[in-house]
């Protein structure tokens, strides 16, 4: 059997045998090494997951065509800077900035796709797209959202309602305007006609912004007809 180099040097230079007094080196138990492994795997998986990329699964059509139901997404954590979770393994220890950035690389763009902690019940993701920033005057006039006083370029954009169902008093066809605060996002799904989002619930704070969405790795399309229903089109899709 092989023997650690110090053994084997000590052994050399006492003729081939060990000195008197000598503690022999404990060896690790095979149990040990993969514990030690599998626990440093974890640790790292963690951190991954906490700091740096997290997978989500899309549950509803709000962002339909750009996202669909069933498409599983890997998400940057890290794009807009370091923020703290809003708990550890739903623990919150007193004196830590839980749910803030301890520091920033960019700030968050007009027609990112993010994940942020829902206001209205903050044990909830939700994913929408940034419509509206800072400063920025918001206003959806029979379906359409207007920027600033003029019709937005809204390329990602579906509809669903027919301009004559549409509702003069209902926030979904005609809203605002509204001045989008300081340190606040406003926020719409790509499916216009079947997105709860900002228009019913209010402003995201900059702080509540999880990550960006960066590409599609699986999507499971659980109504097809198919004998597996994969759709493998969407693999490797960026998010836009």
């Amino acid at each position: 059997m092989a023997q650690p180099a110090r053994d084997f040097m000590k052994s050399r230079s006492t003729g081939g045998e060990p000195r008197p007094g000598a503690t022999p080196t404990p060896q690790k138990s095979v149990f040990r090494e993969y514990t030690e492994a599998m626990g440093i795997a974890l640790i790292l998986a963690i951190i991954i997951r906490t700091f740096l990329v997290q997978a989500y699964k899309i549950p509803s059509g709000s962002m339909e065509p750009t996202l669909l139901v069933g498409d599983h997404i890997l998400v940057n954590k890290l794009i807009y800077g370091l923020r703290m979770p809003d708990s550890i393994f739903g623990v919150q220890i007193p004196g830590l900035p839980y749910g803030e950035y301890l520091f920033r690389l960019e700030p968050v763009h007009r027609g990112d796709v993010v994940v942020f902690v829902f206001p209205p019940d903050p044990t909830k993701d939700f994913i929408k797209r940034v419509i509206g920033i800072a400063g920025d005057t918001i206003e959806v006039k029979n379906g359409a959202v207007w920027l600033n006083g003029k019709p937005m370029n809204d390329p990602h954009a579906h509809f669903e309602v027919a301009p004559q169902d549409r509702s003069e008093v209902a926030p979904r066809d005609n809203f605002g305007p509204v001045t989008v605060p300081p340190g606040k996002l406003f926020m719409m799904g790509d499916n216009r006609d079947r997105s709860y989002d900002s228009r019913f619930w209010g402003f995201v704070d900059d702080d509540q912004v999880e990550g960006r969405a960066m590409i599609i790795y699986w999507s499971w399309d659980s109504d097809g007809t198919s004998l597996i229903p994969i759709r493998w089109s969407r693999f490797g899709m960026i998010v836009h």
